[in-house]
């Protein structure tokens, strides 16, 4: 790894600030925090545990890549997190802007100057699972995302790689990950965080029902990922310069809503309760019933850590940081 700044952009979101912690725990603080913070949340509450050494709006750093302010040989590498995570949003203009031509600026910069870039896909590229869940970027042509938010990742990742430029830079294809430093996230907050709000305000949890015979209620699976998971996965990546392309980031476990349910309700010690709600009508035709990160690229290149289970990372998860209000960090503080 080169020695200087390190720079995470989507630095106060949930994996991005996870990054800052997993660096601050290395000794590592001289960073540059790239965001949006706005004044709609409480993303800031995010930062406030964690070491860093400067910060800077997401245009503002955009506008200053641009002018050549930023000195490829003070970079020790680019942790990109930064993008538009709505799996619903409409705006199309708004996400190839944020999400592929402001991440086509940095790898351009990056490839240029020779500056490690892992930055952040999404398993949402694989849309409804027929073609596999393989992270083999020579067949990414014939994936079709479901929504526009996994199109506009798959959009960069087609792009870097017509480019040449997947040898050398990495992708994270995440899949559904939760934890610590979500509460900001609204509509976009995992089933855990509101699993928590439900349970502990009403004393059960409401699941969508299925609408398919082969999935009983609650049966639909999902490949969950706690966050101290993901990023282990990324600083991993990150430190390997022979690690160019796609990477899933997953857990490499098909598991239930139920399954995740039952860990909430352990977590609070409450009995379980379960209700089972319509769907809306517009989620139905680009619902997921089954993700499962294919992990056999990561583990080939050295990481054969395993994930934690999804038991042992909701009870971390809720007893440690939703319930009594804590963040990343806020466990090193004296």
């Amino acid at each position: 790894m080169r020695k200087g700044k390190y720079i995470v952009t989507g630095g106060a979101g949930l994996i991005g600030s996870a990054l800052i912690w997993e660096l601050n725990r290395a000794g590592i603080d001289d960073i540059l925090v790239v965001d949006h913070l706005g004044n709609t949340t409480d993303k800031w509450k995010n930062l406030a545990p964690l070491r860093f050494d400067d910060y800077l709006e997401k245009d503002a750093f955009r506008e200053k890549l641009a002018a050549g302010g930023i000195r490829p040989a003070e970079i020790a590498g680019v942790l990109h997190m930064g993008a538009c995570s709505s799996t619903t949003e409409r705006d199309a203009s708004y996400l190839i802007d944020n999400n592929f031509k402001a991440t086509c600026e940095l790898a351009e910069f990056c490839v240029a100057n020779g500056i490690r870039l892992v930055y952040a896909s999404s398993c949402a590229t694989y849309g409804d699972g027929s073609r596999g869940y393989v992270d083999d970027e020579t067949g990414i042509e014939q994936l079709r995302p479901m929504n526009m938010y996994g199109y506009s990742k798959q959009m960069f990742d087609l792009w870097a790689k017509r480019r040449g430029y997947l040898a050398k830079i990495t992708g994270c294809k995440f899949s559904n990950v939760y934890g610590p430093n979500e509460r900001h996230k609204g509509e976009m907050r995992s089933v855990v965080c509101r699993a928590f709000e439900q349970i502990s305000a009403t004393g059960k949890l409401k699941l969508f029902r299925s609408y398919r015979p082969e999935y009983a209620d609650g049966e639909q699976m999902r490949d969950f990922l706690y966050v101290k998971d993901a990023v282990k996965m990324v600083m991993f990546l990150f430190r390997r310069s022979d690690a160019g392309g796609l990477y899933n980031i997953g857990s490499g476990r098909a598991e239930t809503w139920n399954a995740l349910a039952r860990a909430a309700f352990a977590a609070l010690d409450k009995p379980v309760d379960i209700e089972y709600i319509e769907m809306p009508e517009h989620l139905r035709d680009r619902y997921q019933y089954y993700t499962k990160a294919e992990m056999g690229k990561l583990h080939a290149l050295g990481f054969t850590e395993e994930a934690t289970s999804l038991h042992d990372a909701i009870g971390d998860y809720i007893r440690n940081y939703m319930v009594p209000g804590k963040f990343l960090g806020d466990e090193c503080a004296k």
